[in-house]
């Protein structure tokens, strides 16, 4: 299937055939890696901005990463460093970095719809980096990529995620993506990081740690959002490592093929232990290495479609003679 979407805003509604085409892209974006040559001229003459309101350091230098392997040009914004301080608003600030002729946008921002917002005001392409605790597509593409490479086919594989759902964009993200894919999900946590109705979404809900491991084939392990935990959703995290926390005893009950995941960065000793973090049933660092090939696809296939549309506008201007 051909991609045909000029954002990637998020997983929800997309579907099965759109994923594989981003995911099989990636494969091959993934080959360009392991050469000793890994840049490529794809997009040059491209100019992408990182628009980040939030703090990243994995998400923000894949991307800048997978811009510059395509030879695109790349901007970076930083909202701490930005006339966003002097009160500059978003839609402002937006126009006038689109002003510079950017083709595509990536964004981070902790308000849930500030990529859709974006899409009503820019002509450039919009890859949702983040949005709060909604989505974060780029990641679940990655996860799903990374499943996909150890397991094959995901359809009737069984996934359990464990951890913070509640504020987890990753979660949300993957449940999307890996239903899509046939894949059966199981989220593991406490009842307060649970979301209202979040089984109808089409995962399973449990919160026993090890009814919902026993037999996954895949762990994806969340990080406990310090940062976002001002509402006293936990008692402690020594109670929440004991409940939940993803120890070599808790593992060993586990299937001995059972694939570790962990979206980053980790609180070692609170949601993951280090020597399951660093053993060899993880692949975490797996995760990032494949998340520079996935983000390659999705701005490589992005391009596409707004090459395509700039063919047909000039095609239309020529039949009347502008």
């Amino acid at each position: 299937m051909r991609w045909t979407r000029k954002h990637l805003l998020g997983l929800e509604g997309v579907g099965r055939d759109e994923i594989v085409a981003i995911l099989d892209a990636a494969a091959k974006f993934r080959e360009i890696l392991d050469r000793p040559v890994k840049k490529v001229p794809t997009l040059r003459g491209i100019t992408i901005v990182n628009l980040f309101f939030e703090p990243s350091t994995r998400t923000r230098m894949s991307f800048e990463l997978a811009e510059k392997r395509l030879s695109a040009d790349t901007l970076n914004f930083a909202a701490s460093t930005s006339s966003v301080k002097k009160g500059e608003t978003l839609r402002d600030t937006a126009r006038n970095i689109e002003a510079m002729m950017v083709d595509m946008v990536v964004m981070r921002h902790p308000s849930p719809g500030a990529p859709h917002f974006l899409t009503h005001h820019l002509d450039a392409s919009i890859i949702n980096a983040g949005d709060g605790p909604h989505e974060h597509p780029t990641q679940a593409l990655l996860d799903l990529f990374t499943m996909r490479e150890r397991l094959g086919d995901l359809d009737g594989k069984r996934v359990t995620i464990v951890g913070d759902i509640l504020h987890s964009r990753v979660a949300r993200s993957n449940v999307w993506g890996l239903t899509a894919l046939g894949a059966e999900v199981t989220l593991c946590g406490p009842t307060t990081f649970m979301p209202v109705e979040i089984e109808k979404m089409g995962a399973r809900v449990s919160t026993d740690i090890r009814e919902s491991t026993v037999d996954a084939d895949v762990v994806n392990v969340l990080r406990i959002q310090r940062e976002r935990q001002e509402g006293g959703f936990l008692p402690s995290l020594r109670e929440y490592t004991n409940l939940f926390g993803i120890t070599a005893e808790r593992v060993a009950g586990m299937r001995p093929d059972v694939v570790i995941m962990h979206p980053g960065p980790i609180n070692r000793g609170v949601e993951l232990m280090t020597d399951v973090a660093d053993g060899d049933r993880s692949v975490i660092l797996d995760q990032v290495t494949n998340g520079v090939a996935v983000r390659m696809a999705i701005i490589y296939l992005l391009s596409r479609v707004r090459a395509a549309e700039r063919i047909e506008e000039s095609e239309i201007l020529a039949e009347v003679g502008l």
